[in-house]
């Protein structure tokens, strides 16, 4: 696959096939355990095969299909490890490549974007594709006053595809449910829909990351390349070379590396609303850049793709979210449950135990409790598989707690940045960096 499918009728077909194959393995399945076989033995092939159909088929249409595949990626962390295995290499896959596109298109989109003078502008642009993005792919290539460049061209027919998708997903993400057990699909994907027509406007994009650019120009720590133009389908940035992304950490780095890069992720993450008003929030491994220092010893952070990003009213992170925290990490039931009824996640007239809202919510802040925490896919898997257990007293808790509007980005993004510093099992001083950048947090 070259090109991104346009053709509305032609994508969701492929997507709707998905719990199709689903249903079909699962009457296989059943007629193989009549023969005998064991079921969590036959349940576990149907879940690797539909997984491995699932995150092919995402990848190759791109779009609004493989955004929900990265986003799932990152929570990977959460599932067990048995499911985990056999696909995990797909999940990869999807964070860091697909299919190119042909050289011929990404000239005819340049043009269109930037007018057919393009080239006294970007005198020298690669053919190959150097990375893929969920709507775009980027090529090196180099400005008219020497610099080298990052040039992310949209694919032609993105935003038709992106909303396609969306609405495909949307309708048999229950069918694909079953590939991730305990994760609710169904939110991710709207919220996705809410902000797909901002991912699609890179000029909306540029302004974002031309200010983070100029907040982390000095940092010692993060590095945000400058935006050197930005066009409806193309946007132009400075080169930053890295050997990989944080999947290649994730997959072989060292126990220094992952705390180290863990570590600068978390302070990013939190930093950069105090500093920008915006929230970066795809918290995604291929978004994140690993720089060396010469001697090949952890060095800054690279961050990429600012397409999604929460702009807070308020130009900083919610102060009740940092309350919240605290006072969860008290060993206070009673006061848990009346700053979540004045906050407005508690609505008025419905009744809860304050023992086991405190119970359900309490491990979510056990990094906030020590000096330095470390996160596993342990951890994670356990938290996910406690509040998702039907047989366990906290599972009814979740339905009478109300996540405000406004929170619903920043809870996805608070998700997928603890589920990606699980993937990297770091060890990092979580409290100290909370009360430095999150508001209310400290008292």
């Amino acid at each position: 696959m070259t090109e991104l499918p346009r053709k509305a009728f032609a994508r969701g077909a492929r997507l709707a096939a998905l719990p199709l194959g689903y249903a079909g393995r699962s009457a296989l399945g059943f007629g193989r355990r009549l023969g005998g076989q064991s079921a969590d033995v036959v349940l576990t092939e149907i879940q690797q095969r539909t997984a491995e159909q699932l995150f092919r088929t995402l990848g190759e249409l791109k779009g609004g299909a493989m955004k929900f595949g990265q986003a799932l990626s990152v929570l990977e962390s959460a599932l067990p490890e048995d499911l985990v295995k056999p696909y995990r290499e797909q999940l990869v896959k999807l964070q860091d490549s697909a299919p190119p596109m042909p050289t011929q298109t990404v000239r005819d989109q340049i043009a269109r974007s930037m007018g057919p003078d393009w080239r006294e502008r970007l005198v020298w642009l690669d053919g190959g594709q150097a990375a893929a993005a969920s709507i775009g792919q980027v090529h090196r290539g180099r400005w008219h006053d020497g610099r080298d460049v990052a040039v992310k061209v949209q694919y032609p027919g993105a935003g038709e595809a992106l909303m396609s998708d969306l609405r495909q997903l949307a309708r048999v993400a229950r069918s694909v449910a079953p590939v991730f057990p305990g994760i609710d699909i169904k939110p991710l994907v709207e919220e996705l829909q809410a902000r797909a027509a901002d991912e699609l406007d890179y000029e909306l994009e540029g302004e974002a990351q031309a200010a983070f650019a100029e907040a982390f120009s000095d940092d010692p720590q993060v590095v945000v390349p400058e935006v050197v133009h930005a066009g409806p389908l193309v946007l132009v940035s400075e080169w930053m070379d890295s050997p990989g992304s944080l999947a290649t950490i994730i997959a072989d780095g060292t126990r220094e590396e992952r705390d180290h890069y863990g570590e600068l992720l978390a302070r990013f993450l939190f930093s950069g609303p105090a500093r920008t008003g915006m929230l970066h929030a795809d918290p995604h491994p291929g978004n994140f850049r690993p720089l060396p220092n010469a001697d090949g010893s952890p060095g800054r952070l690279g961050v990429l793709d600012f397409g999604a990003v929460a702009r807070l009213p308020d130009r900083h992170l919610p102060a009740s979210m940092g309350r919240l925290m605290r006072v969860a990490a008290q060993d206070d039931p009673e006061a848990l449950v009346e700053a979540l009824r004045s906050e407005g996640f508690i609505k008025p007239g419905i009744q809860v135990d304050p023992q086991l809202v405190f119970d359900y919510l309490s491990p979510f802040v056990d990094p906030t409790r020590v000096e330095r925490f470390r996160f596993s896919r342990e951890w994670m898997r356990t938290q996910f598989e406690r509040v998702n257990d039907p047989r366990q007293p906290e599972f009814a808790v979740a339905t009478r707690l109300n996540l405000p509007t406004s929170y619903l980005l920043i809870h996805r993004t608070w998700l997928g940045g603890i589920g990606l510093l699980s993937l990297l099992e770091t060890e990092a001083p979580f409290r100290a960096i909370l009360t430095e950048h999150l508001p209310g947090f400290a008292g």
